[in-house]
C-alpha cells in the first residue's frame, strides 16, 4: 500500500484536522473488527489491536506508515488495492471496499477485507479516511471461490478494459449507444437485453433498447417519457444514486408492476438498474434485463457498477460533445448564405460538412453572386484557423468580397480588394479563395485564384480535368508582400458542363497525399450524376464518407444548362487550355455541333479548317490557350464568324513557304478560304476574325428573332 498515489492529480496539500464526533461515533459501533484511520496529510496508518492481529503484526512491529504494511500484503493486491483506493478519491466516491491476501509470518496467505470512508474538507479535497478491516477467513467458500474464478476474474477484467477503450473511442452520444448495444456490449455486461434512459429535465428520455416492446405494449404504457417521480426501476435508480439488483420475476413486479406486461412478453426474469453518475451528476440510468433468475454475486455488481461508470464517462463527454458539435454548426451555418439564388442557364448546388472538431469552427464558406448582364459570381474559400475567430473573419469577408463583385469589378480586381481588406483587419490569419465570374449564355468564366485549389471540370461526355489556373498568395498574405496582383484565367463550360469549387477538407486525409484525394474526387465526379443537387450529395457520401475526414469541407457545383425552351443559341465561345491535349478535339466538336443545330449549309468543311488552323497557330505561337468564338450574323445574308482570342499582342505574320516547307501556310488558308478577315487588338492580347457565308434558309430555331449574345 502506498501513501502518495491516494493525493489526487491536483496535488493538493490536505490539512491536518482533529477526529470529528460523527467519526468517533462511526468507529466506536464497529464491533468485533479492526479499524483504521488514515490521516492523508501526516502520511499516517493508524491501526487498533484488532487490526493489528488482521495483519498477523504486534504493536512493536508496526511504525504507523502505510508502507510498512506493504509486506504482509500480497503484491497483485495490494497493486488492486491502491487502484480502488485511488480510483475513489479521484472519482469523488465516498466509500471504497476491496479483498485482498494477507502474508501471515509464517509464508500463509489469508483473505482479508476492507471498507473506508472518505473524508473531504468544503473545497471537497479529501484529507482523511476512517474504515474497518476484517478477517475473512469465515469466508472460506467465497475465497475458494475467488480462487478457482480466476480465469473468470481475467475475462471479466478484459471485458471492463474492452468496454473501456470502445467508450474512449466513442465521441457522440450515438457511438455511447453503438458500444452497449451491439452483441459485444451485452456480452460484456452478461445480459440478454439492455435499455439505457438519459435525464431531461424532470423526465427520463429512453434513447436506445435491444429488444424493443410489441406497438400494441408501447400504446398500452409507453416507457419512451418516463417522469422521475414514477414508480419504474430507472426512475428510482437516478433518484436514489444506488444501483438495483433484482434476481427474480416475482420480485420485479412487486416493486415495479407496471413491468408486467413487459416482464411476460419479452421473458424479463431478473433485472439491475444502475444510475450513470459523472462528478456527481446523474446523467440518467442502465437498466440490463436477464431471461433467467439471477443471483447477483459481488464480483457481477462489482462489474456491473465498473462498466457503467465507465458508460457514464463516456456520455458525459459525448453530451458536451453534442452540445459544443451543435454550436459550432449553427455558428458556421449562419454564417453561409441562407438561400441560393436561381440562375438562368445553369443549376448550382451547394455542400457544407462540418469536421469532426467538437466546438472548433472552421473558416470554409462558400457563395453565389449575381451580377449584372445575367452573369453570376460563385466563390469558395477557407480562412486560416480552426475557431470562432476564423468563423468571425470569414462572415466579415465573404460579405467584403460580395460587395466587391456586385459592383461588377474584374475577378483579379475583387480578389485584390479582398486582400487588402483582410489585411486592414489587423489579423495575422490569411485565406485562401477562388472566385469566378461565369457568364453561363456563352458558356465563359473568368476566375482569379488567391492561393486555393484549383477548380475540377466535367466536359461534355463525362471526361474531368483540373484546368491550371494562375494564383497568387492568400488574400491578406498578397497585401502584406505587396503582391496582391491575381492574374485572370478564362476557361468555358459547355452545355451539361459541370464547375466544381471546393475547400481541401474534400481532398485531404491525413498521411494521405493530396494528389490522391483529388484522383478520387476526379473519379467520383466523373462516375456521378447529371443533376446538380444528387451530384453534390453524391461527391459529400464519397469524400466525406470516407474515414479520416477532420477537416471542414464547402463545395460549389455549377452545371450549365441548354438554353431554355431548346432556344438554339447564336453565339457559342470554347477555351482551349494549352496544358490541354484534348482541348482542341473538342473545340472541333462544338464547332460542329453548333453549326448543326443552325442548320447551316455552306462550306462547312472550310470553316471547320480555318478555325483549327487559327487555334493551333495560337496555341503553338503564344504561352497561353486560345479562346474560339462562333457567331451567326444576319439575317437576309446569314455569315458564320470566326474569332480566336489568345493573349500575345504580336500580330500574325503572312509568309511565302517554299514547296518543301511543313508549316507557314496558315494565313495563306484563311485569305483563301474565307470572305474576309482581319485582327483586331484587345487589351490583353489580339483577336484574328474571319467570315464565312451561308446557304440560306436556316433553322427557324436559329433565326434573327432570338437573343444575340453579349459581345464583350
Amino acid at each position: 500500500m502506498a501513501d502518495q498515489s491516494v493525493r489526487g492529480p491536483t496535488g493538493y496539500d490536505p490539512r491536518t484536522r482533529p477526529a470529528s464526533p460523527a467519526a468517533k461515533a462511526d468507529l466506536l459501533a464497529l464491533n468485533g473488527m479492526g479499524s483504521f484511520d488514515w490521516d492523508l496529510d501526516a502520511g499516517i496508518y493508524h491501526l487498533d489491536e484488532v487490526g493489528l492481529e488482521v495483519f498477523d503484526l504486534r504493536a512493536d512491529e508496526y511504525d504507523g506508515r502505510p508502507t510498512s504494511l506493504a509486506g504482509r500484503v500480497a503484491q497483485e493486491d495490494g497493486l488492486r488495492l491502491d487502484a480502488a483506493v485511488t480510483l475513489a478519491i479521484q472519482a469523488g466516491h465516498l466509500s471504497f471496499a476491496a479483498y485482498f491476501q494477507v502474508i501471515c509470518r509464517d509464508g500463509t496467505r489469508r483473505w482479508a477485507h476492507t471498507q473506508g470512508r472518505i473524508l473531504r474538507d468544503e473545497q471537497a479535497h479529501p484529507y482523511r479516511i476512517v474504515g474497518i478491516v476484517r478477517n475473512a477467513d469465515e469466508e472460506l467458500a467465497h475465497a475458494e471461490a475467488m480462487r478457482t474464478l480466476g480465469a473468470d476474474r481475467r475475462r471479466q477484467t478484459d471485458f471492463v478494459r474492452a468496454t473501456t477503450e470502445a467508450l474512449a473511442r466513442a465521441l457522440t452520444v450515438q457511438d455511447v449507444i453503438n458500444v452497449v448495444t451491439d452483441s459485444e456490449g451485452l456480452r460484456r455486461f452478461g445480459a440478454d437485453g439492455l435499455a439505457l434512459g438519459l435525464v431531461e429535465g424532470t423526465t427520463i428520455r429512453l434513447v436506445a433498447a435491444t429488444h424493443p416492446p410489441s406497438p400494441a405494449l408501447r400504446a398500452q404504457d409507453d416507457f419512451s417519457f418516463t417522469r422521475l417521480d414514477d414508480r419504474l426501476p430507472l426512475a428510482e435508480a437516478v433518484r436514489s444514486g444506488r444501483p438495483q439488483f433484482v434476481g427474480d420475476q416475482d420480485e420485479l413486479c412487486a416493486r415495479y408492476p407496471r413491468l408486467r406486461p413487459y416482464a411476460d412478453q419479452m421473458g424479463i426474469n431478473a433485472g439491475a438498474f444502475l444510475p450513470l453518475i459523472a462528478q456527481a451528476r446523474t446523467l440518467g440510468a442502465l437498466g440490463l434485463y436477464y431471461a433467467d433468475s439471477h443471483e447477483f454475486s459481488t464480483e457481477d455488481r462489482n462489474i456491473c457498477i465498473a462498466l457503467t461508470s465507465a458508460v457514464a464517462q463516456s456520455l458525459q463527454r459525448a453530451v458536451l460533445f453534442d452540445q459544443e458539435r451543435e454550436f459550432a454548426t449553427t455558428l458556421q451555418t449562419t454564417m453561409l448564405p441562407r438561400r441560393i439564388p436561381r440562375i438562368s442557364g445553369g443549376e448550382v448546388a451547394v455542400r457544407y460538412r462540418a469536421g469532426r472538431s467538437g466546438r472548433e469552427v472552421g473558416g470554409d464558406w462558400y457563395d453565389v453572386i449575381p451580377l449584372p448582364h445575367g452573369r453570376v459570381g460563385l466563390v469558395v474559400g477557407d480562412v486560416e484557423g480552426h475557431d470562432s475567430h476564423a468563423a468571425a473573419i470569414m462572415g466579415q469577408l465573404r460579405i467584403a468580397l460580395r460587395a466587391y463583385a456586385a459592383e461588377g469589378h474584374a475577378p483579379s480586381t475583387v480578389l485584390a480588394r479582398a486582400s487588402r481588406f483582410l489585411a486592414d483587419l489587423d489579423t495575422e490569419r490569411s485565406a485562401t479563395c477562388i472566385y469566378v465570374e461565369a457568364d453561363l449564355e456563352t458558356g465563359v468564366l473568368r476566375l482569379a485564384r488567391a492561393g486555393h485549389l484549383e477548380p475540377l471540370l466535367r466536359h461534355r461526355g463525362g471526361r474531368t480535368s483540373w484546368p491550371a489556373v494562375r494564383g497568387g498568395l492568400p488574400l491578406g498574405m498578397a497585401t502584406v508582400f505587396e503582391a496582391d496582383d491575381y492574374p485572370e484565367t478564362r476557361l468555358h463550360l459547355n452545355h451539361d458542363g459541370v464547375l466544381l469549387l471546393c475547400t481541401d477538407g474534400l481532398v485531404e486525409r491525413p498521411g494521405q497525399d493530396i494528389a490522391e484525394g483529388m484522383d478520387t474526387l476526379a473519379e467520383a465526379l466523373q462516375s456521378g450524376p447529371l443533376c446538380a443537387e444528387a451530384l453534390a450529395e453524391h461527391l459529400c457520401r464519397e469524400g466525406c464518407g470516407r474515414s479520416g475526414t477532420e477537416d471542414d469541407m464547402a463545395l460549389l457545383l455549377l452545371r450549365r444548362t441548354a438554353a431554355p425552351g431548346g432556344r438554339v443559341p447564336i453565339r457559342a465561345v470554347q477555351h482551349i487550355h494549352q496544358a490541354d491535349p484534348e482541348g482542341l478535339v473538342e473545340a472541333r466538336a462544338v464547332l460542329r455541333q453548333t453549326l448543326s443545330a443552325w442548320a447551316a449549309t455552306g462550306p462547312i468543311s472550310d470553316i471547320e479548317l480555318v478555325a483549327d488552323e487559327l487555334i493551333t497557330n495560337s496555341l503553338v505561337h503564344t504561352d497561353s490557350g486560345a479562346t474560339l468564338t462562333v457567331e451567326l450574323l444576319g439575317d437576309a445574308r446569314p455569315r458564320v464568324r470566326l474569332e480566336i482570342q489568345d493573349s500575345s499582342s504580336e500580330w500574325p505574320r503572312r509568309r511565302v513557304p517554299g514547296e518543301t516547307a511543313t508549316s507557314g501556310r496558315g494565313l495563306l488558308l484563311v485569305d483563301a478560304l474565307a470572305e474576309r478577315w482581319g485582327v483586331q487588338p484587345l487589351g490583353s492580347g489580339k483577336s484574328v476574325w474571319c467570315e464565312f457565308p451561308l446557304t440560306p434558309p436556316l433553322s427557324p430555331a436559329a433565326d434573327g428573332s432570338a437573343e444575340r449574345g453579349r459581345t464583350r
